[in-house]
């Protein structure tokens, strides 16, 4: 067939269209009906517009609310009244020796405290200038630490330095309406192995911090006999230089007087002021009659530096002063405050006066240890009640309060933020090393403190929650103020809001519950009900970050966030926010992990969720069915436990096949090497990483056990404790290893520059959790009830022995021991954590 043709009516013509003929009906449609196209899609084309810049407006203001979120703080009431720390509310805590970063220096539980502290340094050694003010472990004490403190009214600490010891001791007396009086008295004596008697200058100094006044008060030309002052938190107050005496308190001894008044930009700077400020131009005369030249605070003179590349400090400059006593050993020396509205006092506290009052607080102190630990009853001799009176004493002389601004980040931050000024008290690992608060250490210590003093642990808790954000976040490590600051590396100053920590304040949360069921009437502990009740809105949302944040890939599993990215340069990538750093995880970090130790984690902290709202009349099934979905133990297994290793495990994508090879490096011929990058250590991975257990043995495949969420007639347990015991994986003569030696990763290097952190070496805070757990099986019916017991028992003793051992030979407890020797080694002194051999001597649990 053809193609179908018009129909057209033959023997007429089709006319043309005139041209002032008006277009048909027809044609008015079609060109109407364009138009109409044309405007829908003009009005579309505006629409999409308008709508793209809503969308575009609403996603940067959603961007810059979810910016803000990470330093808006929790809307709830604080925890704590805003005046809780005031000497008014609290005048028995107000003065203490809250600077655990010093050697010696006293300040208030106030934002901006007069701070106290003292410096010294010995005269006439080899070293030029040998000044000693912040606990360095480059000082090379021979030991130093608190031998008793309450932490409230008195302490004694003993420094032991290169040829002459010095015992600073305090005592407080309360009255007036700022905190009341204090005095110290620092005695110094030669070692008996010295070949004679050291010149030694002692710096007493008083600084202010932005705010407040003071005044020096200068006898005989040079010698500062007082400070006088004022600032908003103490009223008036006076500061009283004693002259030095000899030991029986009764014969000005000779000595020599230099003192300093300038100001400081920050408290971070005095020690560069002071050493900026000395000079050689004083004489001291012997008793001998010899005189000689020594080093003295003279006039401050600011570095001056080149071309001034170094930027001015802005801060607001406060009054500093300081008063400088030369004397030969032996002597004594004391320092007088007194607050200015303490008008009742009945005498100086000085002298014998000073000495009755410290000798009663030394009494009531022995008494109330022997109360609480029962040491002396458990048959351990005197040296052994004296350590474990030192190491109780070290962690709450060892208790801080902070004051500043966390440096945070989010995903929503191009750059840091400063979270909002806060206030912290809480104890500290390490004097030295980590003289600050980090989040999972501070559980561990209110183990051993709640036990102490309730109070204490109910204060450092409520500070520490009231550091949270609107989204339930705690930054895991607070470096507030410029003190604090100065002694962290710039790559850790940053907290990360996804980043989490072991949320161990519910094991002290836990004690304190345990203290109230059991003795409801005690005084000590009826404070616990109303502070539980303050906590509880801020504890809901800290227990829902976790149960969010931290979530795994399935229903019921948990993944730690934060884990190292850069798998090129780590043997294995760290996961800081674990606490356990560098213990072997998935090779290659993923979305696909789910971490054990986070699961028992949870489900202990769910179960406490659950008691406390169930004591305090609120909702807690949910909690309830969290803690019994986590505790199941069929559940338990199915995500972690590993049938190849036979002991629970991580999961992800994994392999074992790494090690760390020199790089190479392309030098052309002929070209100078040295103008080339130096060859790193980087990781050669030989086997590609699967989705598998993670088979590395150690401390957190003990986390079940830990933790107590293994059935006690569960077949897994009896895999624990025989593993446990094995000399090849963890056992040793110092406790358990943190890592087995059958392991691959066993005391590697996790790069050329970390050396095995939690690969090897005995950590005091996971055996306490072991010989607990041990404790609590071998008092449970079940069919592993008499091997627990026995391990119990041979666990602690190891542990006991070696941590008193190590003290008595170096003068400290350790970070971490030798799982080869059981020396101890990292930081030092490590009274945090390590100081739960207290609690196991007590066994108390």
């Amino acid at each position: 067939m053809g193609r179908q043709r018009k129909r057209v009516v033959t023997g007429e013509a089709v006319p043309l269209p005139r041209k002032d003929e008006k277009p048909s009906v027809f044609h008015r449609k079609e060109k109407k009906k364009k138009t109409d196209i044309g405007r829908v899609f003009i009005n579309i084309s505006i629409g999409l517009c308008i709508f793209s810049l809503i969308w575009f407006f609403y996603a940067l203001y959603m961007r810059s609310s979810l910016a803000k979120r990470v330093v808006t703080l929790h809307p709830s009431p604080p925890v704590l009244d805003a005046h809780s720390s005031s000497a008014k509310v609290s005048p028995e805590r107000f003065w203490g020796s809250y600077r655990p970063q010093v050697y010696f220096g006293m300040k208030t539980r106030s934002p901006k405290s007069i701070v106290t502290g003292m410096m010294w340094m010995r005269q006439f050694s080899d070293v030029d200038v040998n000044l000693r003010h912040t606990c360095e472990q480059g000082d090379h004490l021979q030991s130093y630490g608190w031998l008793m403190h309450d932490g409230i009214n008195f302490g004694v600490q003993e420094i032991l330095d290169s040829d002459f010891a010095l015992i600073t001791e305090f005592v407080k007396r309360i009255g007036g309406d700022h905190g009341g009086d204090w005095t110290w008295r620092i005695t110094a004596k030669q070692h008996s192995s010295a070949p004679q008697a050291p010149v030694i200058s002692l710096m007493f100094y008083t600084a202010a911090d932005t705010q407040g006044s003071l005044q020096a008060h200068v006898e005989e030309g040079k010698r500062l006999a007082s400070i006088t002052g004022f600032s908003e938190e103490l009223g008036n107050f006076k500061i009283t230089f004693r002259k030095p005496v000899t030991g029986g308190l009764s014969t000005t001894k000779y000595a020599s007087y230099n003192y300093l008044q300038t100001v400081s930009p920050g408290l971070d700077k005095l020690t560069d002021i002071v050493k900026h400020s000395l000079n050689r131009r004083f004489v001291y005369s012997l008793p001998s009659g010899e005189k000689r030249h020594y080093i003295a605070v003279d006039t401050y003179k600011p570095p001056h530096h080149q071309n001034h590349q170094k930027p001015a400090d802005t801060r607001k400059e406060s009054d500093f002063v300081v008063h400088q006593v030369t004397i030969q050993t032996p002597f004594q020396i004391e320092v007088l405050f007194e607050s200015g509205s303490f008008h009742d006092r009945p005498n100086q506290l000085v002298g014998s006066i000073m000495t009755q009052e410290l000798e009663k607080r030394k009494a009531e102190f022995d008494t109330r240890f022997e109360k609480t630990f029962g040491l002396e009853s458990k048959g351990f001799s005197q040296a052994h009640i004296k350590f474990a009176k030192a190491a109780l004493s070290n962690m709450l002389g060892g208790m801080g309060y902070f004051y500043g601004q966390s440096v945070v980040q989010s995903v929503y931050n191009e750059y840091p933020l400063l979270y909002p000024d806060g206030a912290l008290f809480t104890a500290v690992p390490s004097r030295s090393f980590f003289p600050r608060g980090f989040l999972w250490d501070e559980g561990f210590h209110q183990l051993l403190l709640s036990k102490w003093d309730p109070q204490v642990t109910r204060e450092a808790i409520s500070h520490w929650i009231d550091l949270m954000n609107i989204e339930g976040w705690i930054p895991r490590e607070q470096i507030l103020g410029d003190e604090a600051r100065s002694k962290v590396p710039a790559e850790f100053v940053v907290q990360r809001n996804e980043n989490a920590n072991p949320p161990t304040l519910f094991l002290a949360l836990q004690e304190l519950n345990e203290q109230l069921s059991a003795d409801p009437d005690k005084a000590a502990y009826q404070m616990t009900l109303p502070f539980l009740r303050r906590l509880f809105p801020r504890l809901k949302t800290w227990f829902d970050w976790y149960n969010t944040t931290q979530s795994g890939p399935i229903p019921n599993s948990y993944r730690w966030r934060g884990r190292d990215k850069d798998t090129n340069l780590f043997l294995n990538p760290k996961t800081l926010t674990s606490g356990l750093d560098d213990y072997p995880r998935a090779s290659h970090p993923s979305e696909h992990e789910r971490h054990v130790d986070l699961h028992c984690w949870m489900a202990l902290s769910s179960g406490i969720m659950a008691s406390v709202a169930r004591l305090l009349g609120e909702p807690h099934q949910d909690y309830e069915l969290t803690h019994q979905v986590l505790s199941n133990n069929s559940l338990l297994n199915e995500l972690h436990w590993s049938e190849q290793l036979r002991a629970f495990s991580d999961y992800g994508n994994h392999t074992q096949s790494v090690s760390l090879q020199q790089e190479k490096v392309y030098v052309p011929p002929g070209q100078p090497r040295h103008q080339f990058p130096v060859a790193r250590l980087v990781r050669s991975v030989r086997r590609a990483p699967k989705l598998q257990y993670v088979n590395a043995f150690g401390y957190v495949s003990l986390f079940p056990f830990l933790l107590h969420i293994l059935q006690p007639d569960t077949p897994k347990l009896e895999y624990i404790l025989r593993d446990m015991r094995d000399s090849s994986k963890l056992w040793t003569p110092y406790g358990l290893r943190s890592l087995s030696k059958a392991d691959p990763l066993y005391m590697k290097r996790n790069t050329e520059h970390d050396a095995p952190y939690w690969r090897g070496p005995v950590w005091i805070n996971i055996n306490y959790l072991a010989v607990r757990a041990l404790h609590h099986y071998s008092n449970i019916e079940g069919p592993y009830k008499e091997k627990a017991a026995a391990l119990y028992e041979e666990l602690r003793t190891n542990i006991i022995n070696n941590v008193y051992k190590q003290y008595v030979e170096t003068g400290y407890i350790w970070e971490q021991y030798n799982d080869s020797t059981g020396r101890g080694q990292g930081s030092h002194p490590f009274t945090g954590w390590s100081a739960l051999t207290v609690l196991m001597m007590a066994e108390r649990y």
